[in-house]
């Protein structure tokens, strides 16, 4: 009997955390499957729309520079500058399916700008205009690429319409050009609706997981149940309760079905969404406990019959189930399962070792991304101290491997970039100075070990040829400062490389540290000289 109950009380606390632990271990991957399906999203549509920004906030710039007053003949230079400007522009920006620059009829009735379409694929040709005088450009609900960043006073990414001429489903960035204070008209680029709805529609998950994207404001850009595009804006859906929450993972009631949800901002301040059906994410875990369930039932009803028999058998594998739920629980799944029967015991544990090691994958996965810098892309701070530590154990266990060198850099008026031009001209200076890095010494690992630092450790053949990549380094800093046209496009940088020498260096870290003292050298140096 008490061999009975002890094999009783054992599977059934066996199985209860058994059950924890599986509903919890699927319940986060699903959470963390929709995120990473989310950000691999968000990476992919913030690319593309970031692009065409950039592409029409450069134009406008350029226009609003090149623009010398508002008589018909100045504007009709200026629209032929700005003609082959565009063109240059729109023909390095990927997915472009037109581009335009409209005068308003307020400003001259003769020079009305250009429109240029690339329906075909096969390159650009100019297309008439739009006649805006035949519209009332008061009412924003017309002509939204022209009569929204018009009143609205800035550029705005409009969601779904059907282009004039082209009968095309669009979206377009658009940005009001002025003089002296003064509206002259808009740029803008549209996009083939299909291409965004293509890169959204890829994202799915499960059997009825899908993706779709909002505006800032909540109103939808692009849904797979939904023709936005053909539909009027007062009959587009309302969002449920629950999706527009500040919460990245949310749940809500869509169509009677309750799903699971993560969303992410874009950087052009559109949502992306990837949900998915709960009873989709709560199915697999779902199936796993009743298999589980089933097990253990089997071996409830087994024990009092065949207790006698089988009690030397079930102890041990069963105290090592119980050993590696409590640890599991405790975040360590480090642990020996070795039973491998084929009864109901085994089926237990071979499923809670595939559970473990596919949390340890998932772990392991999200543990790497922990050491790799957002900005930058290379490693982070953290991932150069255990390499750094990792190095330090193996000039200990081998003396003579110690070949190398380690090489630090500073940015030089990162802080005056940040304060004159912002903070996103500062990370397109520190991403310039880190593509440097990477190019010069691409062999090497290369780290971003500070706001304005990095780090990279030479060997084999870039420690060899250290003297030579350090010239050409700072001829390639020469060439990009010469074909710079801002301040945060150029690079200046101090830079140490010390190589590490056993009579110098007790550790790895004082030949980071001499590097560093010969950067701060080569830094003084820059300032006494300008």
């Amino acid at each position: 009997m008490l061999v009975i109950c002890t094999a009783v009380v054992a599977v059934v606390v066996v199985t209860l955390l058994s059950v924890l632990f599986i509903r919890n271990a699927e319940h986060n991957q699903s959470d963390q499957l929709l995120l990473l399906l989310c950000e691999t999203g968000e990476g992919t549509l913030d690319y593309y729309f970031n692009s065409v920004e950039k592409s029409v906030k450069n134009v406008a710039a350029y226009s609003e520079k090149e623009l010398e007053g508002l008589e018909d003949g100045q504007l009709n230079r200026h629209a032929e500058k700005l003609r082959e400007y565009f063109d240059r522009i729109a023909n390095k920006t990927s997915g472009v399916l037109t581009y335009y620059y409209r005068i308003d009829p307020a400003i001259s009735q003769t020079v009305k700008g250009f429109w240029y379409t690339n329906v075909d694929g096969r390159g650009f040709t100019e297309h008439a205009v739009t006649d805006i005088t035949l519209y009332d450009t008061e009412d924003t609900s017309r002509l939204v690429w022209f009569t929204v960043p018009k009143h609205e006073g800035k550029a705005v990414w409009q969601p779904p319409y059907q282009t004039e001429n082209l009968d095309m489903d669009v979206i377009s960035y658009n940005m009001p050009v002025y003089w002296r204070g003064q509206f002259v008209g808009v740029i803008g680029i549209e996009i083939d609706y299909t291409t965004v709805a293509k890169q959204v529609e890829s994202i799915h998950l499960y059997e009825n997981g899908y993706a779709f994207l909002t505006d800032a404001e909540g109103r939808l850009i692009y849904h797979p149940v939904f023709d936005l595009a053909e539909m009027a804006e007062e009959d587009k859906p309302a969002m449920p309760d629950g999706v527009l929450r500040d919460n990245t993972f949310t749940e809500y009631t869509f169509n009677g079905v309750k799903k699971q949800a993560v969303w992410l901002r874009l950087t052009n301040g559109m949502r992306l969404y990837v949900a998915v059906p709960e009873d989709e994410t709560d199915g697999d875990w779902k199936k796993l406990v009743g298999n589980v369930l089933i097990a253990s039932a089997a071996v409830l009803v087994l024990c009092a019959v065949l207790a006698w028999i089988v009690s030397k058998r079930i102890t041990k594998p069963l105290q090592q189930l119980t050993d590696a739920a409590k640890q599991a629980d405790q975040g360590n799944y480090d642990f020996t399962l070795d039973y491998n029967g084929k009864d109901e015991v085994g089926t237990l544990t071979r499923t809670f070792k595939n559970m473990a090691e596919h949390m340890k994958a998932h772990i392991s996965d999200l543990s790497r991304r922990a050491n790799v810098d957002a900005l930058t892309s290379v490693r982070n701070k953290g991932a150069f101290t255990s390499f750094i530590e990792d190095l330090q154990k193996k000039l200990e266990e081998d003396p003579d491997a110690g070949k190398f060198a380690v090489g630090v850099f500073d940015c030089d008026d990162l802080k005056t970039v940040n304060d004159r031009y912002g903070h996103d001209k500062g990370d397109i200076y520190l991403k310039t100075a880190c593509q440097l890095i990477c190019k010069v010494f691409q062999h090497s690992p290369v780290f971003r070990i500070g706001g304005d630092e990095f780090a990279t450790v030479l060997r084999n053949d870039d420690f060899d040829r250290r003297e030579e990549l350090t010239e050409w380094f700072a001829q390639r800093s020469v060439e990009i400062n010469a074909a710079a046209k801002n301040q945060w496009e150029q690079v200046h940088m101090a830079m140490g490389i010390a190589v590490y020498d056993p009579e110098k260096d007790r550790t790895v870290i004082d030949t980071v540290r001499r590097a560093d003292q010969m950067m701060y050298t080569n830094k003084r140096a820059h300032k006494s000289n300008s």
